[in-house]
């Protein structure tokens, strides 16, 4: 554990001089890249910087009290080393949090895919719910949303949405959302008040970086096409929407949002990366056991997450058992409660499963 701590404060230095270098200041893309990695790393390197000065503090006091004469002195120093010590085991355990809720994934960008499943209308209709929650809560934590991709169904909400989410500790809250959501309420176009059950499927992926997984041009097929849906006359005249295949993998992705066939295929290829590396750590995480022991909601995207029951104001979340009475404030995008239990469930499992 000290090992990786004393790269991290070696890198968190090192991100301090690169950040006055002048040649990285004129480079924008570069220095808000390092600034986000500066502050993911910020909190460990104070941490370790404080347990540091303490182990120094100690080994001070006790030349003191191994040399001292003076039998006051001595008394001193040891109370002053007992109080240190105390004092070390609460930044020992604040580490090993530190640590081990340590994900490479921690400080990205996220690119979120909502679809509609089982359900037909209704599912559609909850997309877009969910859709307006996760809006409404990247909104409350002064995040940045931008829509790539969307297939507006015809009774409203949405078939399928994709959309990037940018800010500090994205994906570090919002990884726990991956997994079917499932609704229980009275759909507007049911006359006898029956409940349906319904479910939407969300894909929570982090942005991938030209470090994180290569894509060989070859690989890729690229078409293009005109656009289809709302958004002007433009749509009908216009190969401006995209669609990539990455032939390896098989994974396809599409764009049409945009006016210019530029900006849909740089959006495409985002999302390609992302869904690329996200099939390749899937396939690592299936042949290690233990790493899906160690997650809580980082997994398939057909496993059953969460139930919205809107009749009795009703959210669970069955990984962890947790539920809460307040569906119609999670719905305006208040999950800070269901996502600090998700937090504290997987670092209680981490740290349970290393001791």
């Amino acid at each position: 554990m000290f090992e990786k701590l004393e790269a991290r404060l070696k890198r968190y230095d090192e991100i301090h001089r690169l950040m006055a270098d002048g040649e990285v200041v004129s480079d924008r893309d570069r220095y808000q890249k390092l600034a986000k990695e500066l502050s993911v790393l910020g909190d460990t390197a104070a941490k370790y910087r404080k347990y540091k000065k303490i182990l120094s503090e100690i080994k001070d006091a006790k030349k003191i009290a191994e040399k001292e004469t003076h039998l006051e002195l001595v008394e001193m120093a040891k109370a002053e080393i007992s109080e240190l010590e105390e004092r070390k085991k609460a930044v020992e355990i604040e580490l090993e949090e530190v640590m081990f809720e340590d994900d490479p994934d921690a400080g990205k960008d996220i690119i979120m895919e909502i679809r509609a499943g089982t359900g037909g209308r209704e599912a559609s209709l909850f997309a877009g719910d969910l859709f307006r929650m996760y809006s409404k809560y990247a909104a409350r934590c002064g995040w940045k949303i931008d829509v790539m991709d969307s297939h507006i169904a015809e009774v409203g909400g949405f078939k399928e949405v994709i959309f990037s989410i940018k800010g500090k500790d994205v994906y570090k809250r919002l990884k726990y959302e991956r997994g079917a959501h499932r609704v229980q309420r009275v759909p507007v176009t049911e006359s006898s008040g029956r409940i349906h059950t319904s479910a939407v499927t969300v894909a929570v992926l982090p942005e991938a970086e030209d470090v994180d997984v290569e894509i060989n041009p070859q690989d890729l097929k690229i078409d293009t096409y005109r656009a289809g849906g709302a958004g002007g006359q433009h749509v009908n005249v216009t190969d401006s929407a995209v669609r990539i295949t990455h032939i390896p993998t098989g994974t396809i992705v599409q764009c049409q949002n945009e006016r210019s066939q530029h900006k849909n295929k740089a959006a495409a290829m985002k999302v390609l990366k992302a869904r690329v590396l996200d099939k390749l750590r899937m396939e690592q995480q299936k042949k290690t056991a233990s790493d899906r022991k160690n997650q809580v909601g980082t997994g398939d995207r057909s496993e059953k997450i969460r139930t919205y029951n809107f009749p009795d104001r009703r959210v669970t979340d069955h990984r962890i058992g947790f539920t809460i009475h307040k569906l119609d404030r999670v719905m305006e995008g208040e999950i800070d409660e269901i996502v600090g239990a998700l937090m504290q469930a997987e670092r209680k499992l981490k740290l349970g499963q290393v001791k």
